[in-house]
């Protein structure tokens, strides 16, 4: 017999959790109840520091997968929440979905997309991640892959979005190898509360935006989900934001496609 439903968590509870540098988590997916987490070590990826193999640099290039930002954030994090063959229960039960797909709409989650074609010519979502953003700091909450790649892709075009829009920190919460073969390190709470207290202040654009100057050309839009942030990008175009600093698209051949520009921007910044 299942547990009663409780109400989502409320979207100031979760932004004064993530602040506080805890997070929810639940023991399985028809759990009612959260539990909240501190851990001692804290996995992040330096924004500079991203491993983008040879192999990785060519799937981008390839524009194998369709990127999108907040096209279907509830597909991904419904995705994230699947059974897997080394973990058939998972931490993300339907209180926490309807909490994050609250905190969603309200501005401060987001997610990444992988899309690639099916034999009937509709887009299928391949892989992808999400995650909270507030300040200049983004806490990278879970990602999957349905086919080779798609999650590295995904990872790839987050931290070139978090860089041009001007956050500072990218936390992994805990260490995987997947993430350690990537470029990220673990460092204690206390270090990751200090430089989460340095990214305190707003980007220096949205994310949505940063997303419109690589994908211009992409074949699906951001969705409605990216709420002001993808009215600020509508209002910029795909060109520079307006409060850009100088060179903030030095380098990015016009004409290559959006894998092309991630891969090539990438290889200039890190």
């Amino acid at each position: 017999m299942h547990a009663p439903q409780r109400p989502p968590i409320p979207v100031e509870t979760l932004l004064l959790a993530y602040r506080s540098g805890i997070f929810p988590m639940a023991d399985r997916r028809d759990d009612a109840e959260v539990f909240w987490v501190e851990p001692r070590e804290r996995a992040i990826l330096p924004m500079e520091g991203l491993h983008v193999s040879r192999s990785l640099r060519k799937v981008l290039r390839a524009d194998r997968f369709t990127v999108t930002l907040d096209r279907d954030f509830e597909a991904v994090i419904r995705a994230c929440a699947e059974p897997r063959p080394d973990h058939p229960e998972t931490w993300i039960s339907e209180r926490i979905v309807a909490s994050y797909m609250a905190l969603h709409r309200a501005g401060h989650a987001h997610s990444v997309e992988c899309w690639e074609e099916g034999p009937d010519g509709a887009a299928l979502l391949a892989g992808g991640l999400y995650g909270v953003s507030f300040d200049r700091v983004f806490c990278g909450e879970s990602m999957f892959s349905r086919r080779t790649d798609a999650s590295k892709v995904a990872l790839a075009w987050l931290v070139a979005l978090l860089r041009q829009a001007g956050f500072v920190l990218l936390d992994c919460q805990f260490m995987t190898e997947h993430l350690r073969s990537m470029g990220a390190r673990e460092l204690p709470q206390r270090e990751y509360r200090r430089l989460m207290d340095a990214a305190h202040g707003p980007p220096r654009t949205s994310l949505a935006a940063a997303w419109r100057h690589f994908a211009a050309n992409g074949a699906y839009g951001a969705g409605e989900g990216a709420g002001a942030g993808a009215a600020a990008a509508d209002a910029a175009g795909a060109g520079v934001p307006e409060g850009a600093p100088e060179g903030w698209a030095t380098g990015l051949a016009e004409s290559a496609s959006p894998g092309q520009r991630i891969a090539q921007f990438l290889t200039q910044t890190s």
